[in-house]
Protein backbone atom coordinates (compact mmCIF):
# COMPACT_ATOMS: atom_id res chain seq x y z
CA UNK A 1 0.00 0.00 0.00
CA UNK A 2 1.00 3.50 -0.68
CA UNK A 3 2.09 5.08 2.32
CA UNK A 4 -0.95 7.03 3.44
CA UNK A 5 0.07 8.15 7.35
CA UNK A 6 -3.63 8.62 8.25
CA UNK A 7 -5.54 5.44 6.67
CA UNK A 8 -6.58 3.31 9.38
CA UNK A 9 -8.81 0.15 9.54
CA UNK A 10 -11.07 -0.74 12.44
CA UNK A 11 -13.48 -3.12 13.21
CA UNK A 12 -17.65 -1.15 12.78
CA UNK A 13 -19.37 0.13 16.32
CA UNK A 14 -23.17 0.28 15.94
CA UNK A 15 -22.64 3.94 15.77
CA UNK A 16 -21.55 3.14 12.86
CA UNK A 17 -24.69 1.87 10.98
CA UNK A 18 -25.39 4.97 8.70
CA UNK A 19 -21.53 4.56 7.20
CA UNK A 20 -22.04 1.10 7.10
CA UNK A 21 -25.62 1.78 4.88
CA UNK A 22 -24.25 4.30 2.63
CA UNK A 23 -21.17 2.13 1.53
CA UNK A 24 -24.05 -0.62 0.96
CA UNK A 25 -25.60 1.60 -1.27
CA UNK A 26 -22.53 2.64 -2.99
CA UNK A 27 -21.52 -0.62 -4.00
CA UNK A 28 -25.49 -1.64 -4.96
CA UNK A 29 -24.80 1.67 -7.41
CA UNK A 30 -21.30 0.20 -8.62
CA UNK A 31 -22.88 -2.95 -9.55
CA UNK A 32 -25.72 -1.37 -11.72
CA UNK A 33 -27.86 -2.16 -8.94
CA UNK A 34 -29.03 0.76 -6.93
CA UNK A 35 -32.36 -0.33 -6.36
CA UNK A 36 -31.89 -3.77 -5.22
CA UNK A 37 -30.87 -2.33 -1.46
CA UNK A 38 -33.76 -2.67 0.88
CA UNK A 39 -31.97 -2.52 4.06
CA UNK A 40 -32.69 0.36 6.44
CA UNK A 41 -30.58 1.38 9.54
CA UNK A 42 -32.86 -0.15 12.12
CA UNK A 43 -32.10 -3.99 10.25
CA UNK A 44 -28.72 -3.16 9.88
CA UNK A 45 -28.48 -2.35 14.07
CA UNK A 46 -30.42 -5.73 14.92
CA UNK A 47 -28.52 -7.98 12.41
CA UNK A 48 -24.45 -6.65 12.71
CA UNK A 49 -25.52 -5.29 16.75
CA UNK A 50 -27.75 -7.51 17.79
CA UNK A 51 -28.17 -10.55 20.82
CA UNK A 52 -26.54 -12.83 17.55
CA UNK A 53 -24.88 -10.71 15.19
CA UNK A 54 -25.42 -12.61 11.91
CA UNK A 55 -21.89 -10.55 10.37
CA UNK A 56 -18.72 -8.35 11.10
CA UNK A 57 -17.70 -5.40 9.34
CA UNK A 58 -14.56 -3.81 9.17
CA UNK A 59 -14.33 0.05 7.84
CA UNK A 60 -11.94 1.60 6.37
CA UNK A 61 -10.45 5.52 6.84
CA UNK A 62 -8.66 7.87 5.11
CA UNK A 63 -8.45 10.59 7.92
CA UNK A 64 -12.01 11.10 9.28
CA UNK A 65 -13.85 10.22 6.32
CA UNK A 66 -14.85 6.37 5.38
CA UNK A 67 -13.50 5.41 2.29
CA UNK A 68 -14.46 1.61 2.41
CA UNK A 69 -15.54 -1.99 4.34
CA UNK A 70 -15.74 -5.44 4.25
CA UNK A 71 -18.84 -7.67 5.40
CA UNK A 72 -18.02 -10.98 6.42
CA UNK A 73 -18.83 -13.82 8.25
CA UNK A 74 -18.03 -17.85 9.34
CA UNK A 75 -19.07 -20.20 7.76
CA UNK A 76 -18.27 -24.60 8.24
CA UNK A 77 -16.08 -26.58 5.86
CA UNK A 78 -17.59 -30.53 6.96
CA UNK A 79 -14.43 -31.74 5.31
CA UNK A 80 -11.90 -29.43 7.32
CA UNK A 81 -13.28 -29.44 10.24
CA UNK A 82 -12.50 -25.94 10.53
CA UNK A 83 -14.62 -23.00 9.90
CA UNK A 84 -13.99 -20.60 6.81
CA UNK A 85 -14.22 -16.90 6.52
CA UNK A 86 -17.07 -15.44 3.99
CA UNK A 87 -16.61 -11.93 2.34
CA UNK A 88 -19.74 -10.73 1.69
CA UNK A 89 -19.03 -7.11 0.40
CA UNK A 90 -15.61 -5.71 -0.24
CA UNK A 91 -15.37 -2.27 -1.59
CA UNK A 92 -13.53 0.82 -1.95
CA UNK A 93 -15.43 4.25 -3.59
CA UNK A 94 -14.00 4.83 -6.82
CA UNK A 95 -11.99 8.00 -6.03
CA UNK A 96 -9.68 6.26 -3.35
CA UNK A 97 -8.71 3.43 -5.46
CA UNK A 98 -5.68 2.56 -6.61
CA UNK A 99 -3.95 3.35 -3.22
CA UNK A 100 -4.11 -0.28 -1.90
CA UNK A 101 -7.10 0.36 0.40
CA UNK A 102 -8.61 -2.99 -1.03
CA UNK A 103 -5.35 -4.85 -0.50
CA UNK A 104 -5.19 -4.14 3.10
CA UNK A 105 -8.58 -5.13 3.83
CA UNK A 106 -7.72 -8.54 2.46
CA UNK A 107 -4.75 -8.65 4.92
CA UNK A 108 -6.96 -7.67 7.90
CA UNK A 109 -9.57 -10.32 7.31
CA UNK A 110 -6.37 -13.02 6.35
CA UNK A 111 -4.81 -12.15 10.00
CA UNK A 112 -8.77 -12.68 11.46
CA UNK A 113 -9.19 -15.60 9.27
CA UNK A 114 -5.82 -17.19 10.78
CA UNK A 115 -6.25 -16.21 14.21
CA UNK A 116 -9.88 -17.79 14.40
CA UNK A 117 -8.17 -20.66 12.56
CA UNK A 118 -10.32 -20.66 9.50
CA UNK A 119 -9.84 -23.28 6.60
CA UNK A 120 -10.44 -21.28 4.00
CA UNK A 121 -11.28 -17.79 2.87
CA UNK A 122 -13.93 -17.49 0.32
CA UNK A 123 -16.30 -14.99 -1.77
CA UNK A 124 -18.01 -14.29 -4.97
CA UNK A 125 -17.35 -11.61 -7.67
CA UNK A 126 -19.43 -10.10 -10.95
CA UNK A 127 -18.17 -12.32 -14.07
CA UNK A 128 -18.14 -8.93 -15.67
CA UNK A 129 -16.00 -7.20 -13.01
CA UNK A 130 -12.82 -7.77 -14.68
CA UNK A 131 -10.44 -5.90 -12.79
CA UNK A 132 -11.52 -7.63 -9.23
CA UNK A 133 -10.93 -10.60 -11.07
CA UNK A 134 -7.51 -9.75 -11.93
CA UNK A 135 -6.74 -8.22 -8.49
CA UNK A 136 -8.00 -11.44 -6.94
CA UNK A 137 -5.97 -13.82 -8.66
CA UNK A 138 -2.96 -11.25 -8.29
CA UNK A 139 -3.42 -12.30 -4.36
CA UNK A 140 -3.41 -16.16 -5.33
CA UNK A 141 -7.11 -16.57 -4.68
CA UNK A 142 -8.63 -19.22 -7.67
CA UNK A 143 -11.95 -19.59 -9.10
CA UNK A 144 -14.17 -22.38 -8.36
CA UNK A 145 -15.23 -22.66 -11.63
CA UNK A 146 -16.32 -26.03 -10.95
CA UNK A 147 -19.11 -25.06 -8.50
CA UNK A 148 -22.16 -23.31 -9.31
CA UNK A 149 -23.94 -21.07 -6.12
CA UNK A 150 -27.86 -21.31 -5.31
CA UNK A 151 -30.35 -18.90 -4.05
CA UNK A 152 -33.43 -19.18 -2.66
CA UNK A 153 -35.39 -15.51 -2.09
CA UNK A 154 -37.58 -14.68 1.06
CA UNK A 155 -40.69 -15.06 -1.25
CA UNK A 156 -38.83 -18.97 -2.38
CA UNK A 157 -38.10 -19.81 1.48
CA UNK A 158 -41.51 -19.28 2.40
CA UNK A 159 -42.87 -21.24 -0.28
CA UNK A 160 -40.62 -24.24 0.03
CA UNK A 161 -40.78 -23.88 3.82
CA UNK A 162 -45.07 -24.14 3.38
CA UNK A 163 -45.05 -26.80 0.89
CA UNK A 164 -42.58 -28.98 3.29
CA UNK A 165 -45.40 -28.25 6.22
CA UNK A 166 -48.07 -29.29 3.72
CA UNK A 167 -46.79 -32.25 2.29
CA UNK A 168 -45.98 -33.88 6.30
CA UNK A 169 -49.19 -32.67 7.58
CA UNK A 170 -50.73 -34.48 4.09
CA UNK A 171 -48.49 -37.70 5.13
CA UNK A 172 -49.39 -37.70 8.68
CA UNK A 173 -53.31 -37.73 7.32
CA UNK A 174 -53.17 -40.58 5.33
CA UNK A 175 -51.08 -42.59 7.02
CA UNK A 176 -51.37 -42.25 11.14
CA UNK A 177 -48.89 -43.46 13.01
CA UNK A 178 -49.49 -46.90 14.11
CA UNK A 179 -49.83 -46.81 18.49
CA UNK A 180 -47.34 -49.07 19.98
CA UNK A 181 -48.80 -51.72 21.88
CA UNK A 182 -46.88 -52.58 25.11
CA UNK A 183 -46.92 -56.13 24.45
CA UNK A 184 -44.79 -55.09 21.12
CA UNK A 185 -41.47 -54.22 21.77
CA UNK A 186 -39.90 -51.87 19.59
CA UNK A 187 -37.63 -53.48 17.16
CA UNK A 188 -34.63 -51.06 16.13
CA UNK A 189 -33.31 -50.80 13.30
CA UNK A 190 -29.75 -52.22 12.13
CA UNK A 191 -29.53 -50.56 8.18
CA UNK A 192 -28.44 -47.26 10.01
CA UNK A 193 -25.41 -46.59 11.25
CA UNK A 194 -23.97 -43.36 12.70
CA UNK A 195 -22.70 -40.92 10.52
CA UNK A 196 -24.71 -41.88 7.76
CA UNK A 197 -26.82 -38.85 7.08
CA UNK A 198 -24.47 -37.25 5.38
CA UNK A 199 -26.56 -35.13 2.30
CA UNK A 200 -25.74 -36.98 -1.27
CA UNK A 201 -27.52 -34.61 -3.48
CA UNK A 202 -31.05 -36.53 -2.78
CA UNK A 203 -34.24 -34.84 -3.50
Amino acid sequence: MKDVANFQICPARVEDVPVILQLIRDLATYERAPDEVTATEEQLVDVLFGERPAAEVLLAFEGKSPVGFAVYFYNFSTWLGRPGLYLEDLFVTPEKRGKGYGRALLVELAKIARHRGCGRMEWAVLNWNEPAIKFYRALGAKPMDEWTVFRLTPEEIVKLADAADTAATAATTEHPPSPIRPSQPVRRSRRLRRGSSRFAGEE
